[in-house]
């Protein structure tokens, strides 16, 4: 799969998901004036602009292993500290944070326990470290019309319903086994409203994550056909879609 893209590209797949998810997490970690926080995996900064909001830009850093998405996110937001890394190997040292997040990240992680485990390590003790996942094993991710669609084209196809992290008990266990304490979950919803089948489907034409490897690996006739099946599901626009998200949280 590939993250090596654009950050305008990656907002019109999912930023208009992520952008209010991150709204209702920085809330569920309580983050607030006086803290300093990490934005692990922070793609083209959806999460980072949401901290600075409440922290200022000398309270936040961030850090993603794609140089597109910390060029956009730089860009974006001027004076955060914001480096090239992956999560498994974080480049700040002990205690350096009063909270860590990772927003739509850890099924990506090559390791999760690891990268976790980070985010705990540079969290002083109590300390909040979070994570959120689509529900993805329950098909409940802003993806779930596409998956649907290519299942009717590609029944083998495995969709992301068994990525680590997408059900409430992989994530809070995830958590568990990274070492935090008094490991707690919440469902947290996002509705969008699309004004139309183009702007909802336009996105997945660019490659972005898996369903943009999905569509790609059909060819110019399947995404035809899938094409077609989409538009019989969702019809012309408008219309809403509802994606829900598990958050879990622990204790350093």
């Amino acid at each position: 799969m590939s993250f090596d893209v654009a950050g305008d590209a990656y907002d019109r797949f999912m930023g208009r998901y992520s952008g209010p998810l991150a709204v209702r997490f920085a809330d569920w970690l309580e983050v607030s004036q006086g803290q300093r926080t990490v934005d692990v995996g922070c793609g083209p900064g959806a999460l980072t602009g949401v901290l600075v909001d409440r922290l200022g830009v000398d309270r936040v850093a961030a850090v993603d292993p794609s140089q597109p998405f910390v060029d956009a996110c730089r860009e974006r937001h001027p004076g955060v500290d914001v480096r090239l890394g992956a999560a498994e190997d974080l480049p700040w040292e002990d205690d350096a944070f009063d909270t860590a997040a990772a927003c739509l990240v850890v099924h990506f992680m090559a390791d999760p326990v690891r990268g976790l485990s980070e985010m705990r390590r540079v969290v002083r003790s109590d300390g909040w470290v979070g994570a959120t996942v689509w529900d993805l094993a329950g098909n409940r991710a802003p993806m779930r019309p596409l998956w649907d669609a290519v299942a009717e084209l590609d029944p083998g196809h495995p969709g992301e319903r068994e990525f680590q992290g997408g059900s409430r008990d992989s994530l809070v266990g995830l958590l568990e086994r990274a070492g935090l304490r008094d490991v707690e979950a919440a469902e947290l919803p996002v509705t969008v409203t699309h004004p139309s089948f183009e702007e909802w489907w336009e996105p997945y034409l660019h490659g972005v994550g898996p369903a943009g490897d999905a569509v790609a690996a059909l060819g110019p006739d399947g995404r035809e056909r899938l094409e077609e099946e989409l538009r019989r599901i969702l019809g012309p626009g408008p219309f809403d879609l509802t994606a829900v998200a598990y958050a879990a949280r622990g204790r350093a």
